[in-house]
């Protein structure tokens, strides 16, 4: 039997709840545990990052996140030290305080598995904290940077209701053959300029 779950789209009301939390007991419960089981083979198989539960119908604070190796494997190495990105073992993140330790002042496209087909420019902090309960439901203190924070930032959203595109800068908003036709080899400075613009999401 298939594990994979149908992911909500937008303009699905779930997707503009802010999340139930969990109690420990309910983390425990076999229902949860099979939610989250579920929750990682749809987000291996899309595939994707982070798969926040109101993506798959549930409007709960808890989210998956994943950032395996061979998804590195076709980006240029100077655009993953850019982005300071590195593999981040599979995690669960329920009940999460999030806590910017910077200004969101990075700006790098973004997708999401809830808008297939586009992408935007969106500015993120590149340092966050997070304090939030794990699978186990015991309390962890997560810090992060690069690209790490900015899928946590992500994710995070998700759990309260905010998509990419409320944070987007709005002359960005591509469809993702435009992106790859226009922008995916622009450099950092001709990105900047774009970002630049002050043209943010509505």
């Amino acid at each position: 039997m298939s594990l994979r779950l149908k992911i909500s789209t937008v303009g699905e009301p779930v997707l503009r709840q802010v999340g139930r939390e969990l109690t420990v007991e309910e983390i425990h419960s076999p229902s949860v545990r099979q939610l989250i089981e579920q929750m990682r083979e749809t987000m291996r198989d899309a595939p994707g990052v982070g798969l926040a539960a109101p993506q798959v119908g549930m409007s709960l604070q808890l989210a998956v996140i994943e950032d395996r190796p061979e998804y590195h494997k076709g980006v240029a190495e100077e655009d993953l030290v850019r982005r300071g990105r590195t593999p981040v073992p599979f995690h669960v993140v329920i009940n999460p305080k999030i806590r910017l330790l910077s200004e969101p002042d990075v700006v790098f496209f973004e997708g999401c598995l809830s808008l297939p087909g586009f992408t935007a420019l969106v500015p993120r902090a590149p340092t966050v904290q997070v304090d939030c309960l794990n699978h186990k439901g015991e309390p962890v203190r997560i810090e992060a940077q690069g690209w790490y924070a900015r899928i946590l930032q992500h994710e995070i959203d998700h759990l309260n209701g905010t998509l990419y595109i409320d944070r987007m800068l709005g002359g960005s908003f591509a469809s993702m053959e435009n992106y790859s036709r226009y922008w995916k080899d622009k450099s950092p400075e001709e990105l900047e300029e774009l970002a630049s613009c002050g043209c943010h999401g509505q």
